[in-house]
């Protein structure tokens, strides 16, 4: 996909002036970077001094270890998968391919390459995952818990491989600020992990190319932050890995004073990017968890450093913690909201274990677990990892909630609960975060309901970002949510792939969660341009029944209610009428859902023109499920009434 002219104009009216002049800044630097290339300054003496503490290893649960190490022998045999695409090809990879096209990207000065144009470069993403080196970082783990040196030695092998394929400024992988970030924290963890093997110091320290490649990195990252409507998930990034890197290689003349502006950084961006009540402000979910991943990466080498972290940091990293804590599920998942795209910040594990899960046994031996938090039955390699390093939080006082938290009223979430395992979120919140709102979708006042961790009216995923406009429209348009679509038109205003040019306001207007019996939400939004949706959702505990019920008013009338089932669900659909019927650990489940008797519904599945009917269960992968959608008018109706009653 290639940006039309139109689209930078639309990109440009959400900018503001500071963020316009920031912008030329680092354009005139580009250029003049073009043809001044310096060499790092010589470093002597370097010492490698941010290792674990003795025993640390020896901490590590024998069945996580055991993940790890099968997962790090499939990659010493080259076997990945990456968004839903399998390589075979990684005991000596092109660094540039793109395995999913064919199409490898061309070489040249970084910021020539037309990475948005799939046709001239492939799949950006399937060519930047593998060089975020975060297989190298599983690697070195496998090397760090059973000594063999042969982890080591292709870690080495793949490290030199990529220092010669990409120079500094050269090519597609110095083009983003998120890319160079992640990479580094990988570095310092690859470095740490191999500080038992003898060429640990020769592969980095005592290597010039590594030098200049580490130096090179933060120098970039100082020149071209993330600026203004850009300012989400990847400033957290950047300003994470340019920090640890600084910390773990503070051997560079500038390296006090990145460190110190990156925490810097790193301090206020996380503030402007979490709400008081701890959720992630893009509504993303797993971005959330990216960048929650990232600062207490950070804070871990600050800490092994012994630079001082600001409290204020710490406190929004517990506040995230806390907040994860509550919206998960029973079964530790959390809310499908807004983009994901399988980003992780650190990654020392194997298959099989739970992000989730990960996070929330770090926090617990981080911050210490509340009474009400859920409980975390697995295991992980990371959690002893972090924890060895990051001082334990000083409890000075600071208030966490008595109770499990079930209305945040600043991120518009709330998540109702019922009986059996039922889990309800409701969406009553901003479309968005900064201008252009990059990572959200037209989702306002959809739900999304589980019963006992299955997707029973789920919310379908993201798919894919760039090169498939069609299905990156389908996946976070308004038809593609469980909401309701007036004349035809998503809530809010798309203007590309990653940008909003005008966004549906939200107001929650009731929530009781307090009663035993029922719970209850209300909220409305005026992304219909003279029209109001209003819904209001109830959960009764008793008839395990969830009502909901939309209201539309003012001149547009012309309605499509949809309603997605998870791919697990099985349905028949007669009149309005639907039975869903599943399976959980072996036993069947069932529920009936009633639908608005004056709207015509149908049973869309797998659909293709336009796409309707389909489930991402992660990036870059798709299946069909079956979606319900009822059409017709809202013209002498006082609304439309909708009951999921479970074990019907």
């Amino acid at each position: 996909m290639t940006m039309s002219a139109g689209w930078y104009l639309r990109r440009l009216s959400r900018m503001g002036p500071r963020e316009v002049g920031g912008r030329a800044g680092d354009a005139v630097r580009r250029r003049r970077w073009r043809s001044a290339r310096p060499d790092c300054p010589s470093v002597t003496g370097a010492r490698f001094t941010a290792v674990l503490p003795a025993g640390t290893i020896a901490a590590i649960p024998p069945d996580a270890a055991k993940r790890l190490i099968a997962e790090a022998d499939r990659l010493m045999y080259g076997h990945v998968e990456y968004f839903g695409v399998v390589r075979d090809d990684l005991t000596d990879p092109d660094w540039w391919c793109d395995p999913k096209t064919g199409r490898r990207a061309p070489w040249g000065y970084a910021f020539d390459v037309p990475y948005r144009n799939e046709d001239a470069v492939g799949d950006i993403k399937q060519i930047w995952e593998l060089s975020r080196h975060q297989y190298l970082t599983v690697l070195a783990a496998a090397y760090a818990i059973t000594g063999n040196e042969r982890y080591a030695e292709r870690v080495a092998e793949h490290l030199r491989s990529w220092w010669a394929a990409n120079p500094p400024l050269r090519g597609v992988h110095w083009i983003s600020g998120i890319e160079l970030g992640i990479r580094l924290l990988s570095w310092v963890w690859i470095r740490r992990l191999l500080d038992g093997w003898p060429g640990a110091a020769e592969l980095f320290e005592g290597n010039p190319v590594a030098l200049n490649q580490i130096w090179h990195h933060q120098r970039w990252l100082a020149a071209f932050p993330s600026r203004g409507s850009s300012a989400n998930n990847h400033v957290i990034a950047e300003a994470a890995g340019q920090s640890a890197a600084a910390c773990a290689f503070g051997w560079f003349p500038s390296s006090a004073r990145w460190r110190a502006d990156a925490l810097r950084s790193l301090e206020r961006q996380l503030r402007a990017n979490t709400f008081d009540s701890g959720l992630n402000r893009e509504l993303a979910t797993e971005y959330h968890g990216l960048v929650l991943e990232l600062g207490l990466a950070a804070v871990a080498e600050a800490d092994a450093a012994d630079v001082p972290v600001p409290e204020s940091l710490r406190l929004v990293l517990l506040r995230m913690t806390d907040a994860l804590a509550a919206v998960v599920d029973n079964r530790l998942r959390p809310p499908r909201q807004g983009d994901a795209d399988d980003g992780y910040g650190l990654i020392v594990d194997g298959e099989g274990t739970d992000r989730w899960g990960s996070l929330l046994t770090t926090g617990g031996a981080v911050f210490g677990r509340l009474d009400w938090w859920p409980e975390v039955t697995g295991t992980d390699v990371r959690t002893p990892l972090l924890a060895a390093l990051i001082r334990p939080y000083a409890k000075d006082g600071t208030a966490r909630p008595a109770s499990r938290p079930a209305h945040f009223a600043d991120a518009g979430l709330t998540v109702l609960r019922g009986p059996g395992e039922i889990w309800c979120r409701c969406d009553g919140g901003p479309h968005g975060f900064l201008s252009i709102a990059a990572h959200a979708h037209a989702d306002a006042l959809s739900v999304e309901v589980r019963h006992d961790g299955i997707d029973v009216l789920a919310d379908p995923g993201t798919y894919c970002y760039h090169g498939q406009p069609e299905w990156r429209q389908y996946f976070r348009s308004t038809l593609g949510h469980n909401t309701l679509q007036v004349d035809g038109a998503d809530q809010s205003v798309s203007g590309g792939p990653f940008l909003w040019t005008r966004h549906a306001r939200t107001r929650v207007l009731d929530v009781d969660t307090s009663r035993e019996g029922v719970a209850r939400w209300a909220a409305e939004h005026d992304g219909y341009q003279g029209s109001v949706h209003r819904r209001r959702v109830e959960l009764t505990a008793a008839s395990q029944e969830l009502r909901v019920v939309d209201e539309v008013r003012g001149p547009r009338r012309a309605v499509q209610l949809a309603f997605h089932l998870g791919p697990a669900i099985a349905a028949d659909l007669v009149g309005n009428r639907a039975v869903l019927t599943w399976t959980r650990d072996g036993e069947g489940r069932s529920a009936v859902l009633e639908l608005p008797e004056q709207l015509s519904w149908r049973a869309h599945r797998g659909e293709t023109d336009p796409p309707l009917g389909w489930y991402s269960a992660g990036f870059g992968r798709k299946e069909p499920t079956t979606t319900l959608v009822g059409t017709g008018s809202a013209d002498g109706t006082d609304g439309f009434t909708t009951v999921l009653r479970f074990g019907g």
